[in-house]
């Protein structure tokens, strides 16, 4: 890795238009285009192409003699709906369980992490990367650029057209109402929303709603399971 791209995954001045880092984004442009095109795919098929645009080598289970048996093999792997738009997607790791919406945008100069069973209405956008105020330094595509990380802890919902800032974490349990842009951090089980976000209250805790909405008990006298997955 070249000192121009480490510096770009700390969040430090770099330049995007570099050989080594066009390559990276054609690779990730290519890999986006075979998972937002795919048609009648199985569960192991999407996993297949999700682990290759995000860059992940580990090895695939053999194929069990059922599709209901073989798509339980795969518990721990998240859900992603196309399309999907990333710069990189090794710059990305997706939580046990988590769930991403159709028209989500991911800007992964640095490292973006989204937690265990954390869900995404459409068209969430996360922004890592950034470029100077300053119009002479910026230069259109010829200046330099830079970043923050976001985290996104597990058991979060963001709503549909949020907006996530570089640098920012969004602690566990918290929700972020639709239309928001968060522009600094989030404490854990909060609600926000707002341009910029807002705490507006804290989330609500052991609820059972499951249970006490009556919903449950539907499901089991309908003689259906829940699958955890799309």
């Amino acid at each position: 890795m070249s000192e121009n791209t480490a510096r770009s995954l700390r969040g430090e001045v770099y330049y995007a238009n570099t050989p080594e880092l066009d390559a990276a984004r054609r690779r990730c442009e290519e890999a986006c285009l075979r998972f937002n095109n795919a048609r009648n795919t199985t569960r192991r098929q999407r996993v297949e192409m999700w682990r290759e645009l995000v860059g992940d080598t580990t090895p695939m289970p053999a194929e069990a003699p059922t599709q209901e048996e073989d798509e339980a093999l795969f518990p721990n792997d998240g859900h992603v709906r196309p399309p999907i738009y990333m710069d990189y997607g090794t710059n990305v790791t997706l939580g046990k369980g988590a769930f991403i919406n159709c028209g989500c945008t991911i800007i992964d100069t640095c490292l973006v992490t989204i937690g265990d069973r954390t869900l995404f209405a459409p068209n969430v956008s996360l922004y890592s990367g950034t470029h100077p105020l300053d119009p002479e330094v910026r230069d259109g595509l010829r200046g330099p650029e830079m970043g923050g990380e976001i985290h996104i802890e597990e058991d979060c919902w963001l709503g549909g057209n949020v907006t996530v800032l570089p640098g920012v974490r969004i602690g566990k349990g918290s929700t972020v109402g639709a239309g928001s842009v968060v522009t600094k951090n989030v404490a854990p089980y909060t609600i926000v929303a707002g341009n910029p976000a807002r705490k507006i209250r804290d989330a609500p805790r052991h609820t059972n709603l499951g249970e006490t909405s009556g919903a449950k008990a539907a499901l089991e006298r309908d003689g259906q399971g829940i699958r955890g997955g799309v």
